[in-house]
């Protein structure tokens, strides 16, 4: 099997998580599958939420109610390394000023809207070649081709794509000790390093990151499904993933 890895950075970004606050836009910590979706297609030139029929979002008998993107993309198969320590990345709250007219009804139809961003995000990014789609994005990466501007969540943050390499045959795995990857947390169980209390070894810096990021859209609504990720430098007890690839001296799962 073929995997196209590439590094994924910007200097920011911003992944709106769906919650309603009115002081406050808030993001996920980590790029989740349905971003690196849109921002696949994106680079291939399908449409997204934008070019949807808003007769088709609002009615509820219609179930094609998926962005372009989405339905072309929707089997493939992706893997996200974090490469910021410990999968933690930065956020600092911006604040800045919305004066289209009409954003706001108060005097002036100014809106001043604050955002969470993440900064300096970066991550490896791996699609596993299995279909027709996954074949053109290798094919528009590995040559610097793109439609529309890819970007980290929305127009504000520029992608920056780099390290692009085709990793050729390689194989899967069954059993590991680590993963460097995030994971479906109902997929993998870790254990602790056994050390002895009594003596003077140390334990070191272990770490987990978990969150709940957005894995699918649902077929009735096209909102967010989100499922428990993780990612720690634990010692593996248990992995029930299935597509699960080794190369670098990584374990990389696929989801």
């Amino acid at each position: 099997m073929k995997i196209l890895k590439f590094k994924l950075y910007g200097k920011t970004a911003f992944f709106k998580k769906p919650d309603v606050n009115s002081y406050l836009y808030f993001t996920y910590g980590n790029i989740h599958k349905i971003a690196l979706m849109g921002m696949f297609g994106a680079i291939l030139g399908y449409g997204g939420y934008n070019q949807l029929d808003l007769k088709k979002r609002s009615d509820k008998n219609n179930k094609d109610i998926y962005p372009e993107f989405y339905k072309r993309l929707e089997n493939l198969k992706v893997a996200i390394e974090p490469l910021n320590d410990e999968a933690t990345i930065s956020k600092k709250v911006q604040v800045f000023n919305n004066s289209v007219g009409y954003a706001s009804k108060e005097m002036g139809g100014n809106l001043i809207v604050k955002e969470q961003w993440l900064e300096n995000p970066s991550w490896n990014i791996y699609v596993l070649i299995n279909n027709d789609e996954a074949i053109k994005i290798s094919e528009y990466i590995l040559n610097n081709k793109a439609i529309y501007q890819p970007y980290l969540g929305k127009n504000d943050h520029l992608a920056n794509i780099s390290e692009v390499e085709l990793l050729e045959k390689c194989n899967k795995v069954v059993e590991v000790n680590k993963i460097n990857s995030l994971c479906i947390r109902d997929e993998v169980s870790f254990s602790m390093p056994d050390i002895d209390p009594f003596s003077e070894e140390e334990l070191g810096d272990v770490y987990k990151y978990t969150e709940k990021l957005p894995y699918v859209l649902n077929g009735e609504t096209s909102l967010y499904e989100v499922k428990s990720f993780v990612y720690s430098n634990m010692d593996v007890s248990e992995l029930k993933a299935e597509d699960v690839y080794k190369f670098h001296n990584k374990n990389i799962v696929f989801f």
